[in-house]
């Protein structure tokens, strides 16, 4: 039997359990909603055999390339999905105005600066380590920035249909895509040529095609890492960042997110001879930076599925829902 793909992996949870989940949250803080909701991420655990293998695997791995030879225990697995459902409050909480300019460490702030001063559009890289949903929240009312975020799933559109029931700006540049085509990519150029900002996050494969992909090292094993983002990077023809959002504390004890732009390239350009030769450079360039991260916060890893799997080998039945 093929394994699934990780778009056609089953949602647990509602809109009207996301609903429910907002009103005890606005009534009872987050600590308060965490009594409740703590059963529920640990029945989640208990009953969800693939996620909770993949996070085992994921943390051996990492722990691996951090010299760390202890077994994962299901404490730490848990405490990985704890995590994972912390971070919704998260981004809740940054679209709540919430979480204070005091609360954030940049890193290479200046070159958002530059790009907003120049009016200058650009493609983000990013990936599910950590929260970008934060980094967008308070870009809001800090940068005169358009940005869009572009994402692959009927729960993600479901989420920021909760954010924006919290804050009527969530959303407006949320593009839900099933493929990056040409009518795509047009559009996306017309918006980083008007100076605006495209997100899209480099850590998932093609939603409908096997194959599209490239083989890059990944915390010490070859994983499959789609070609499509990095393509439309070079077809957009502008400057490339990688951003990641990270959650941390500071020498205080106190909870801070730390806000990472690197710039990788001011365009990229993919001849048609060494086409694949570079391609392969630059993905690996990327997997590389999103190792060092991962391994350096584990617990903000939010890809419960087997990220090493044979990408041709996996399910993509469009006749099932998400």
């Amino acid at each position: 039997m093929a394994v699934k793909h990780w778009s056609k992996m089953q949602e647990r949870g509602n809109w009207l359990g996301m609903q429910i989940l907002l009103i005890c949250y606005r009534v009872f803080g987050r600590s308060g909603l965490w009594l409740v909701l703590f059963p529920v991420v640990f029945y989640l655990f208990l009953t969800g055999k693939t996620a909770r293998e993949a996070s085992y695997a994921f943390l051996t791995q990492a722990r691996k390339v951090n010299g760390n030879h202890k077994a994962v225990t299901w404490r730490d697995s848990f405490r990985h999905f704890r995590a994972f459902a912390d971070s919704a409050f998260d981004k809740i909480d940054a679209w709540l105005g919430r979480i204070q300019q005091s609360d954030i460490i940049y890193t290479n702030e200046a070159l958002f600066k530059e790009l907003d001063e120049q009016q200058q559009g650009a493609i983000f890289i990013g990936s599910h380590l950590g929260n970008l949903e934060v980094c967008r929240a308070l870009s809001q009312h800090r940068y005169r920035k358009v940005i869009n975020v572009l994402v692959f799933t009927h729960h993600a559109v479901e989420f920021n249909k909760l954010l924006k029931s919290i804050n009527p700006d969530v959303g407006i540049n949320l593009i839900q895509v099933t493929d990056l085509g040409p009518d795509m990519a047009i559009m996306l150029k017309d918006k980083v040529e008007q100076g605006e900002i495209v997100v899209i996050v480099g850590d998932r494969t093609s939603t409908t095609t096997a194959g599209r992909v490239v083989e890059a090292d990944f915390l010490g094993k070859p994983a499959p890492f789609s070609q499509g983002p990095f393509i439309l990077a070079a077809l957009l023809d502008c400057p490339v960042f990688y951003l990641f959002c990270l959650k941390d504390k500071s020498a205080e004890g106190k909870r801070v997110y730390r806000v990472v732009f690197e710039k990788y390239a001011d365009k990229l350009t993919l001849p048609r001879k060494t086409r694949q030769q570079i391609l392969q450079k630059i993905v690996s360039d990327y997997a590389q930076r999103l190792s060092y991260y991962a391994a350096a916060y584990p617990y903000q890893w939010f890809n419960f599925y087997d990220f090493w799997q044979n990408d041709e080998q996996v399910s993509r039945d469009q006749n099932k829902e998400n």
